[in-house]
Formats: C-alpha cells, structure tokens, sequence
C-alpha cells in the first residue's frame, strides 16, 4: 500500500502549508483551504473572493503550465498571516515564466472575440495587493501573493480601478 501524503500541515499560528496532486480540479483545495484560513486570521469576506480567485488561477498555472501536467509532481501552497498582511506562495516544479503574456484586451475578451483563456496573472495582479513571479525555491519556481489586511470594509483593487 503506497504511504498517504500529509495534504494540510500547519506550520505554526500563522502559517498553513498545503501539497496537492498536479490534478485539474484540485487547485479548489487550494481555494477552500486558503478561503478559511484567511477567515480564521480575520481577512474581510469581498477580499476572500479576490484571495481564492487569485489563489485558483496561481494553481492552476502551477499545474498546466509550471509542472506541464506531470502527473508525479506537487503544487505546495503556504499560506501565512502576520496580522499586517495575508501571504499566499503557490510552489510547482517548473522552471518559471520564461516570457510574460502580453495584457489581456478585457473588452475583445467579454465581446467573445478572443478566447478567455489567458487571464490568470491579469486577475492574480488585479485583485491581489502584491504579485511577486518566478521566485526560484529549492523545491521550484513560485509565484507569492499578498493582501493587506483590512479592518473595515472596502472595494478590492479591480472594484476600486474599475469604479
């Protein structure tokens, strides 16, 4: 019988450590996982949406195009909260982003007129507070994501630039 891999590992107070299979589907473990940890440490609800959004489109990246569908390698997710921000690390195997896509044309993109495809870092640099790409770790490349903690209600980055 293969040994089972520890999937949530809590680090310490702040800090929660989450290794998935590189499986389409599994990035909403990531999701969920960040979702409540980010209510435990206190993040507002509308920022939560923004996190695991963000937190989605890093897995799924980390699986497509970091691990390349390789069903043998890992996505880690860290996730940690400081009291002053809300940091999330998503972890694969590959080698970083070699050339960054150009930005999204939103309006083509909602007239159907190109394919919807190639949104991820546009909303992950959109909704987050800081975006930090092709950080090299012993175990891969990451992509870390911050959001400040909020104590009263506000907009989140796209409401607020949109508005």
């Amino acid at each position: 019988m293969q040994q089972e891999r520890e999937i949530v590992r809590m680090i310490d107070e702040q800090t929660v450590e989450v290794s998935l299979p590189n499986r389409m589907g599994y990035e909403r473990i990531a999701m969920d996982c960040s979702a409540s940890f980010a209510r435990i440490a206190g993040l507002v609800s509308h920022r939560i949406e923004d996190l695991k959004t963000a937190v989605a489109e890093a897995c799924l990246n980390a699986i497509e195009h970091g691990n390349r569908g390789r069903p043998e390698a890992r996505v880690l997710i860290h996730l940690n909260c400081d009291g002053e921000t809300f940091t999330v690390t998503v972890v694969d195997e590959g080698e970083g982003i070699a050339e960054f896509p150009k930005e999204p044309d939103i309006e083509q993109k909602l007239a159907k007129l190109e394919t919807p495809r190639g949104l991820g870092i546009f909303l992950m640099k959109n909704l987050m507070d800081r975006v930090e790409f092709n950080r090299k770790t012993a175990r891969g490349h990451s992509v870390t994501m911050v959001l400040r903690m909020e104590t009263a209600p506000a907009a989140s980055k796209a409401s607020r630039e949109m508005a």
